[in-house]
């Protein structure tokens, strides 16, 4: 499940930098001439190209920074906006909810051509690889069904995944996954500076959040991701980002000790845990009420706490997982709304 929130907005939004970095290097020990051409009249290599690179086991090999982009995932978004590069995205494909944006972002993404946004009951794409492939893209973001590397390959064209999808991640998950990533785009765009300073920025926002949540009272959480109508309940564990989150507000996820990112869960553990607050993660339109009253309204949740209480916050996925500047994002959101709870207590 690899896509597995609310009317409150992050005050804190991540700026956008459109510096160019385009910076080149000779090829060899020549010099060019001022034209851009290396010993020969040949192009001059740009700085760090080839890229070679590691991702969810495959190896990828980028000759020049991307310069035809499509998004098969919205994750990506906030971060090739805070390196300057969204506009190299030639389409999109799936949704993208104007929730996660401020006003000019959702208009530069409303903007891009989108191919599909047909998802299955789990949110998954429904694409053809043949549609992705008429877009000429040198780097494609997400790999749904019915699209694969060696399709794209054939196409010149490489494809790059969350790596928190990936199934390999062996340690708690942390902040330091989403710096990884920024500093990842930053290489592969040819944008290192860009990619320093938002990490910064984002790194502060975290430490922001951490010091004023020493004065929440909650102390357990849970979250979870309910299948449409009668399907499975997931939750997450030590390899997702939502305990990298409940871990800077100083809340225990109550199914951490769990090594799994995602996993299916049944009514029963959820009563036995019994956290105080549970965050309900949806995706598509509306403010996420619907999910929260399914919770509410099955009968074998009714006796959990968080349930007694209503202390439940429906929040759109991608402010939990995965790694992005939408992490911190959903981080502020939780301890603002973890906040207001408390002052009505």
């Amino acid at each position: 499940m690899r896509r597995d929130l609310t009317d409150l907005r992050s005050a804190g939004r991540v700026s956008r930098r459109g510096a160019l970095a385009g910076l080149l290097t000779v090829t060899a020990a020549a010099c060019t001439d001022g034209s851009g051409a290396g010993a020969g009249g040949a192009p001059a290599a740009e700085e760090g190209f080839p890229l070679e690179l590691t991702n969810c086991q495959a190896q990828l090999r980028l000759d020049a920074p991307p310069e035809r982009v499509v998004l098969l995932e919205s994750a990506p978004v906030t971060t090739l906006a805070g390196l300057g590069v969204l506009d190299r995205v030639v389409a999109r494909a799936g949704s993208f909810p104007p929730e996660y944006y401020d006003d000019d972002l959702a208009a530069r993404i409303e903007a891009i051509p989108a191919l599909s946004e047909d998802l299955d009951a789990s949110g998954h794409l429904q694409i053809s690889q043949e549609v992705v492939i008429a877009q000429r893209p040198d780097l494609v973001f997400g790999l749904p069904d019915g699209v694969t590397r060696e399709g794209l390959r054939s196409a010149d064209a490489e494809a790059l995944i969350q790596e928190i999808y990936c199934g390999t991640a062996e340690e708690r998950a942390s902040f330091e996954a989403l710096h990884a990533l920024v500093e990842k785009y930053g290489r592969i765009f040819a944008r290192t500076t860009e990619a320093d300073d938002l990490t910064t920025a984002l790194s502060d926002r975290v430490s922001a959040v951490t010091a004023a949540a020493a004065e929440l009272t909650v102390s357990t959480a849970a979250v979870l991701y309910p299948s449409v109508g009668d399907g499975p309940l997931y939750t997450y564990g030590t390899g997702s980002m939502a305990t990298a989150q409940l871990d800077a507000l100083g809340i225990e996820n109550v199914f951490a000790d769990t090594p799994d990112r995602v996993f299916e869960v049944t009514a029963e553990s959820l009563l036995a845990r019994d956290p105080d607050v549970l965050i309900v993660l949806y995706q598509g339109e509306g403010d996420g009420s619907a999910v929260t009253a399914q919770v509410l309204e099955d009968q074998q949740l009714s006796g959990m706490r968080a349930a007694r209480t209503q202390t439940l916050l429906p929040l759109l996925f991608n402010f939990v997982e995965p790694a992005s500047p939408l992490v911190v994002d959903g981080l502020e959101q939780i301890h603002g709304w973890l906040a207001e709870q408390d002052g009505t207590r």
